[in-house]
């Protein structure tokens, strides 16, 4: 069977959101365009992960042209997308690996998520071996959703990916452990119930 790729070039939106109560939420990543949309579930840290790599790759690519390039030091709020996700949110496929690359000559970033896969190996050296087979660009490889995005896109998604990763659970004062609307049980407080 041959790879499904999810190509977004440009899209309308491309968004990082949540679905669920704080605590419970389930992470998403969506691009929409044309009126079709792709949802792809992933964990909160690679939420943040991306966000923040792709912040990174942004900054290297300004200090890199002098200045010169077409990404804005920080996202313009004209631009902020604080809507929530697209619904009904149908998962494609829950991501395992994840990669970013500035394309120069088009400048833009692209943003790659591929499906989580289960590697069979009976040794080091063939899970070695397994794992650099997924990395090739094979057309009978897992899904993937492949995103091409301009420097000013770029910065609007990692700001509100990060906002999105903050936007859960308090932490305790004491402890940093997510406050639960009803408490914790706080190891600073030797076990005991510490109230939200």
């Amino acid at each position: 069977m041959s790879r499904q790729v999810f190509f977004y070039d440009a899209p309308d939106r491309f968004v990082a959101g949540t679905v669920g109560l704080p605590g419970r939420r389930s992470f998403y990543l969506q691009a929409s365009a044309a009126g079709r949309t792709t949802s792809v579930a992933l964990e909160k840290t690679q939420v943040a992960a991306l966000a923040e790599r792709m912040d990174e790759l942004l900054d290297e690519v300004v200090r890199r042209s002098g200045g010169n390039a077409p990404v804005p030091a920080v996202a313009p709020s004209e631009i902020d997308d604080t809507a929530p996700l697209e619904s009904p949110v149908e998962e494609e496929f829950r991501v395992g690996t994840m990669a970013l690359a500035w394309d120069g000559d088009e400048e833009r970033m692209i943003v790659e998520a591929q499906a989580l896969v289960e590697l069979d190996a009976d040794n080091d050296e063939d899970l070695a071996e397994a794992e650099e087979r997924l990395l090739q660009d094979d057309e009978n490889g897992p899904p993937m959703l492949r995103v091409r995005l301009t420097g000013t896109m770029a910065r609007a998604f990692a700001k509100r990916a990060l906002e999105v990763v903050n936007a859960g659970r308090p932490p305790c004062p004491l402890c940093s452990l997510p406050l639960d609307p009803e408490g914790h049980v706080c190891p600073r407080q030797n076990g005991y119930r510490r109230d939200a």
